[in-house]
This record gives C-alpha cells, sequence and structure tokens, in this order.
C-alpha cells in the first residue's frame, strides 16, 4: 500500500497537469498511478490540500491547488515513478557546465549534497527551485560528472 504523503503529492501533480472536474475522475487517476482508495479518503485528502474548484479556460469546473503549491509534471513521468526517484528527472551537459532538472522544491538540497561532497570533477553548483547547474573542473568528462553523481543520486544513470 501506497503512503499517505506519496498519494497527497501524487493528487498535487494530477490536478496539476490535469484538467479534473470530479472525484471520480481524480480516483480514475490516481487508480492509474497504483492508489487504491475510496470517495471518502480522497475528500479528506482534498480538503487537506486545501484544493478548491475554478473555471477553467473552456468553461469547464477544474480542481485547482492553492498559489503557493504548484507542481508542474515534466515529461512523460507517472506521479508514481516521479515520487520514486527522489526528485531528479534529468541530466544534460554543455561543455563545462552540466543541468540538473528535479522535480519543484528538489534542487537546492540535492545540491547541497553536491557541494558538501569532494569532487575532482566539480567546482560548485547553483540551484533554483527546480533546476541545479553545476560548474565541471577543466577536463571532467560527462561520464566521470555522472560517476561522481550517482554516489549521491542513486537513480541518476
Amino acid at each position: 500500500m501506497k503512503k499517505k504523503a506519496n498519494r497527497l503529492d501524487a493528487i498535487k501533480m494530477i490536478i496539476s497537469s490535469k484538467e479534473v472536474g470530479s472525484q471520480e475522475e481524480l480516483l480514475q487517476e490516481l487508480g492509474q498511478e497504483g492508489f487504491e482508495l475510496t470517495q471518502a479518503t480522497l475528500s479528506r485528502d482534498l480538503k487537506q490540500l486545501k484544493v478548491a474548484k475554478a473555471a477553467s479556460m473552456n468553461g469547464r469546473y477544474v480542481y485547482v491547488l492553492p498559489n503557493d503549491i504548484m507542481y508542474k509534471r515534466v515529461g512523460d513521468q507517472s506521479a508514481s515513478e516521479m515520487l520514486m526517484n527522489n526528485g531528479f528527472i534529468s541530466l544534460q551537459f554543455s561543455g563545462n557546465i552540466a543541468v540538473i532538472k528535479t522535480r519543484p522544491g528538489y534542487a537546492s538540497s540535492m545540491a547541497y549534497d553536491i557541494d558538501n561532497r569532494e569532487s575532482d570533477t566539480i567546482l560548485g553548483t547553483i540551484a533554483g527551485d527546480d533546476t541545479i547547474m553545476l560548474v565541471l573542473r577543466e577536463g571532467a568528462t560527462p561520464t566521470a560528472v555522472r560517476h561522481f553523481l550517482s554516489l549521491i543520486i542513486p537513480n541518476i544513470n
């Protein structure tokens, strides 16, 4: 059985990425993500998350999150896949710079972990909410950087 925190995260991601107009629709989406719950449990979850209904661009009333909780789905990952990967989404290289994309809110703590490890490949990081820029040492290869990062972010390979 999946944990409540994971279920709440999944609800936030689904509501942020799709126009969901009823609890029945949301229950179906959660079912596709592997969550089994009753309508009563979903109702309590929605109340806890302070979810409201608002008119969408096409006039249909859909669930919305409070303004301070915005999640966005990146790529084609399901909510379950995102929850399993500790926030990591992607890693790309360009010259002596690498960019890590994360789920919202994960970049800062991930950059902190990277900065606090001795590295022959990374000079330092700059983090936002969902993006980390890594400055690579002269001569560092993407393979070496990826290997170093795999010690901190297990699912980076």
